[in-house]
């Protein structure tokens, strides 16, 4: 994401944003909530643009409007964010009109920029600066390919192999090659990661197949495969070392924090009524919520508050396993300084 930020009165103001990719529309899925201006260009049709002897046929040319937001929604496999309202500013004002932003597309926003929303724009920039992690998880028979999303891993392919006690020579070196085509366009770091051996076998296969990817290979041991060995590599922290402080790395730890303080009893508070009784205290240090929810008042008011108290906020996406893990105990939780009641 690049940015351009106007001036800001009291946080209010103009940001003028750049999408490059499918997590920065992400986003802007959570940056532009109702209420806000947005301002885009786009294709509209035009008075006296129609063909008067094929008045079926309608001419379509490109105006920039600015639409008081509505409704945000975010089409992930179509790489896309519709976002829709009433247009205020430009050509059929008052009319409702619908934004189909794509990457590389850019887009004003006009709005109370607060400091969550800073951050995020601050970590899609950052994120900018680096190449994608993929993480390809190996077992015996099977490699599933997931490139390492800021809403959490994407799985991108499935790899499918000979299988069994004793897996013939011939048939697991097919498997290797078929799971090594996989990675053929990936530039940036690749972790392989499993339980067991056929995970290092794979890497000294690769290896000998390819030295510069080689150089770009991390492994890592997991008690899981799949999805569940992603989690595990992001757990240990491998993609903070690789990639400084990664989002996805902070909701896992922050995440397994909490459910290890409610295992053990150390303090901590989860559910409104519990965190927003902790922020009054004074006594947290740190509040988990969900990226769906901050566009709720009663979310707003709470971290508005905690801020005050130099508390820190860490948003957990809805899309991956500590969000939803989140989401169980009610979609917002707290570190805290000392216990409260």
């Amino acid at each position: 994401m690049k940015v351009e930020f106007g001036e800001l009165k009291r946080s209010y103001g103009e940001a003028k944003l750049f999408p490059e990719n499918v997590d920065d529309l992400w986003h802007l899925k959570h940056l532009i909530a109702p209420g806000d201006l947005v301002f885009a260009t786009t294709l509209r049709s035009l008075d006296g643009a129609t063909d008067k002897l094929r008045p079926e046929k309608v001419e379509k040319r490109p105006v920039r409007l600015g639409v008081r937001v509505e409704k945000v929604e975010f089409h992930e496999y179509a790489t896309r964010l519709r976002v829709g309202g009433t247009i205020e500013y430009g050509v059929d004002v008052a009319s409702y009109h619908t934004f189909n932003l794509d990457p590389g597309h850019e887009v004003s926003v006009v709005k109370r920029w607060r400091a969550v929303d800073l951050e995020r724009v601050e970590r899609a920039v950052e994120a900018t600066l680096h190449d994608v992690i993929h993480v390809l998880t190996v077992e015996e028979g099977e490699a599933e390919l997931f490139r390492i999303r800021q809403y959490g891993p994407e799985r991108v392919v499935t790899v499918t192999g000979g299988s069994g006690k004793r897996v013939d020579t011939d048939k697991r070196s097919v498997f290797f090659a078929d799971a090594l085509a996989t990675l053929s366009e990936v530039t940036g770091p690749v972790v392989v990661a499993g339980p067991g051996f056929v995970k290092d076998d794979f890497v000294k296969f690769l290896k000998a197949k390819d030295a510069d990817l080689g150089e770009r290979v991390v492994t890592v041991e997991t008690r899981r495969t799949g999805r569940g060995a992603v989690q595990d590599v992001i757990g240990q922290g491998v993609l903070e070392r690789l990639v400084g402080d990664l989002q996805l790395s902070r909701e896992v730890t922050r995440m397994e924090e909490v459910l290890r303080r409610i295992g053990s009893g150390d303090p901590v508070a989860y559910g409104r009524a519990e965190v927003a009784d902790a922020v009054n205290f004074g006594a947290v240090e740190e509040v988990l919520v969900l990226d769906e929810d901050l566009r709720k008042p009663w979310v707003n008011r709470l971290l508005e508050t905690a801020e005050q108290m130099n508390a820190k906020v860490v948003v957990l996406s809805s899309e991956f396993e500590p969000g939803q893990q989140l989401e169980a105990l009610g979609g917002v939780a707290a570190l805290l300084r000392f216990k409260i009641g």
